[in-house]
């Protein structure tokens, strides 16, 4: 490992900290070293406050002066909420700048590198490249395309079941396995599920850890079934959304609103079209969900390969039954060589259970 592997391995860790906190903004985390001595570290806290480049030129003060910073991802080069980090860095006299990656956004990409070299700094990137772009996996998505980084999650015995055929599911997995799922809805800005989920369970949705963001609730409800007693409608906890069809119930619609509601009417006559739920929730700002549907759920968002991520939990527990339902069900393909594959994997061990984590790579 050389040592600008080490100095960015430091700040990748410290912007890592921070998942969950940042959106719909970066993780980003800065070292600046002098006289190979760590005289600054920052990371980015929270979207309106000062950039991870900031904090660290900060803590360093004129010991800055000559030295190297090290930043997960360009330094930026505009004025918004913040000025421009670029500048902060050339003002305080860095001599090197090391750069995982350039900013995504195809629009401003390259201009913060580009004050840098005009100001004389040397400049070095794709240091860690690859883990500073799967760290922002999000981001990266949504500044580019405007919409939200979608992530499959499922809980599931070896054979891939959901619960028993009667329907029971408490509790496929260990309970720290759903500690690890409770850190997942805070690091996503919405949980998506579709009705039959809600209907069979009656769920809050919410993060049960101390300290934890509740993400806004979704819900794909074609004709409004949702009891108006049930959590999502009465609890306060969190903001609950529901996308519905054209064939609503338009009485039920006012009394879900009058309850704090927010109602989407989708433009199909029957059912809710996925690519309008993830246009609309880009366009509202939600930057991440996690999909915890029953399987016709994840078949309508896989099928429409419109998954960008699947992370499920393993449980070594055999169900059986071809009536017991599974985690993917739709109509699924025709052909093995149709089947998605799921690649970048990574199995780690959580209790007694294996989260895997993979991509989907899909064939036109």
């Amino acid at each position: 490992m050389t040592n600008h592997e080490f100095y960015m391995d430091l700040a990748l860790t410290n912007a890592r900290a921070m998942k969950g906190q940042t959106d719909p903004n970066p993780l980003v985390g800065s070292v600046i070293v002098n006289d190979n001595r760590i005289v600054g570290v920052g990371t980015h806290l929270k979207a309106g406050e000062p950039h991870a480049e900031i904090h660290a030129l900060r803590m360093a003060g004129e010991l800055a002066r000559g030295g190297t910073i090290y930043v997960t991802l360009e330094p930026c080069s505009h004025h918004g909420r913040t000025g421009p980090c670029a500048e902060a860095i050339v003002q305080a006299g860095i001599k090197k700048a090391v750069i995982a990656t350039l900013d995504p956004n195809p629009v401003v990409s390259g201009s913060g590198v580009k004050i840098l070299k005009d100001a004389g700094v040397e400049v070095i990137t794709d240091v860690r490249e690859k883990e500073a772009r799967q760290m922002n996996e999000v981001f990266n998505k949504f500044i580019v395309e405007k919409k939200p980084f979608l992530t499959l999650k499922a809980g599931i015995t070896l054979d891939g079941k959901v619960a028993t055929h009667k329907l029971d599911s408490k509790w496929i997995t260990s309970e720290e396995a759903r500690v690890d799922v409770h850190h997942l809805r805070n690091e996503n800005m919405g949980i998506l599920v579709g009705i039959n989920t809600v209907l069979e369970d009656n769920p809050a949705l919410t993060t049960r850890i101390p300290n934890g963001r509740n993400p806004v609730r979704i819900v794909l409800d074609s004709t409004l079934k949702i009891p108006l007693d049930y959590q999502l409608v009465t609890d306060n906890e969190a903001e609950t959304w529901i996308f519905t069809s054209r064939a609503h119930d338009g009485t039920k619609k006012k009394e879900l609103e009058r309850a704090g509601v927010r109602v989407f009417v989708t433009n199909r006559e029957n059912t809710v079209d996925p690519h309008e739920v993830v246009e609309r929730l880009g366009e509202e700002g939600i930057s991440s969900v996690m999909i915890e549907g029953g399987g016709n759920i994840h078949a309508s968002f896989l099928e429409n390969q419109l998954i960008d991520k699947v992370v499920l939990y393993i449980a070594p527990k055999l169900v059986g039954g071809k009536d017991a339902p599974t985690f993917l069900e739709g109509t699924g393909v025709k052909l093995m060589k149709d089947a998605v594959e799921l690649n970048d994997a990574a199995f780690i061990p959580v209790g007694k259970d294996l989260k895997y984590i993979g991509y989907p790579t899909y064939t036109d």
